[in-house]
Formats: structure tokens, C-alpha cells, sequence
């Protein structure tokens, strides 16, 4: 029994980082960093589900690596939270299957406010999703590491990739330091790592 628990999540690692390392890196990825840089609002983040914590994830870092950004749940967006938008901002939404109905709808209304750009990171070939960005970053279709071919795990891998590649390309782009960094993030471990690396 136990080694056949072993075998499982041996399974799983190999599975997940077979997705990731066959991520395709093409010109979209260039753009959508370039769209981030260029953004003279916030950068905002949504999903739904899984990918919806990948999206708050991505947010997260992206505030501590100097790029003002919040998630929005799509849910809540159309209960009022679609205030957080403005002109300047630009949104990053992650789905894996691109047919989310409150992700999609959330965009469509975001277009009505006037949102400078919209980034989508999605994988199915038929994604709506597709159709609502102007830059948009293909995952590649992966088979997932559960049994049942339904628990995000292959995907969700590849998704928290691509959203670390992007982050630590607009850190660099941008000659964030580990000051800029202590300056957001002075709490616990890092933010006491980022201070001594500066004294």
C-alpha cells in the first residue's frame, strides 16, 4: 500500500513538471509583460475556481515586486466590485477552460469601463476567453495528473509557472531591487533578508 501511495505522487511530480516544461514561450508572453509595464493604473487579476487562486497568487507577488495589484473575484464583481476598475488599469484573467461564465462576463462589462487592456492566460482551443483579450497566452492543452482526468493539477501547475515567468520578467524589466522589494515586503523571513542584503 505504501509504495503504491509513493508511485501515485511520484506520478503526479512527473506529470506536473512534464506540463511545465513543455510550455510554449512565444511573442504573446513578450507582449503581455511589455502591456503590464506599460500600464499607468493597477494590474488587475481574476478567476474562478482553481485558477482563481493562481490569479490572487500573481496579484500578490506582483505587489511585492513593485506593480500595484489586486484580485478581483468575478463573482463579486457583479455585485459592485467592478468599481475597483479605472481606464488606466489592464487585466490579467486566468481560466483554463476560457468558458467561466462570471470570468467572461466580468470582461465584457470591464470593456463598458473602459479598461486599457486585457490579458487572458487560458488553454482550450475554444475558449471564449480568447475572444475578449488582446493579448493572450496559450497554457497548451495538458492531461491531468488525477486519475479521474478531472482535478486541476497538470494545468494549475502550468498556470502558476506561466504567471512566476511573468512577474519575475516585469520585476527584472522594471530594476526592482532587493530595497524596492524589503520596502513592500518588510515583514517575516524575506523582508528581513531583503533589509541585510541592504545594509
Amino acid at each position: 500500500m505504501t509504495m503504491k501511495i509513493l508511485d501515485r505522487i511520484h506520478d503526479v511530480i512527473q506529470k506536473e513538471a512534464q506540463a511545465v516544461a513543455s510550455i510554449q514561450i512565444t511573442s504573446e508572453f513578450e507582449k503581455a509583460v511589455l502591456a503590464m509595464r506599460d500600464c499607468e493604473g493597477k494590474v488587475l487579476t481574476t478567476g474562478i475556481g482553481k485558477a482563481g487562486f493562481i490569479a490572487r497568487k500573481f496579484a500578490a507577488t506582483l505587489c511585492s515586486t513593485c506593480t500595484p495589484s489586486a484580485f478581483i473575484h468575478p463573482g463579486e464583481a457583479a455585485h459592485g466590485d467592478l468599481g475597483l476598475i479605472g481606464s488606466r488599469d489592464c487585466i490579467v484573467a486566468f481560466s483554463t477552460s476560457g468558458k467561466s461564465t462570471e470570468v467572461i462576463e466580468m470582461l465584457d462589462l470591464s470593456r463598458h469601463l473602459h479598461v486599457s487592456r486585457i490579458i487572458g492566460i487560458t488553454s482550450h482551443p475554444d475558449s471564449e476567453l480568447r475572444t475578449r483579450c488582446d493579448v493572450v497566452i496559450d497554457m497548451g492543452v495538458h492531461e491531468e495528473a488525477c486519475p479521474l482526468g478531472l482535478t486541476p493539477t497538470a494545468s494549475i501547475a502550468v498556470m502558476l509557472s506561466i504567471s512566476d515567468g511573468l512577474a519575475i520578467a516585469l520585476m527584472e524589466l522594471k530594476g526592482v531591487t532587493a530595497r524596492d522589494f524589503g520596502l513592500r515586503h518588510h515583514g517575516g523571513y524575506l523582508g528581513r533578508r531583503a533589509r541585510t542584503d541592504n545594509e
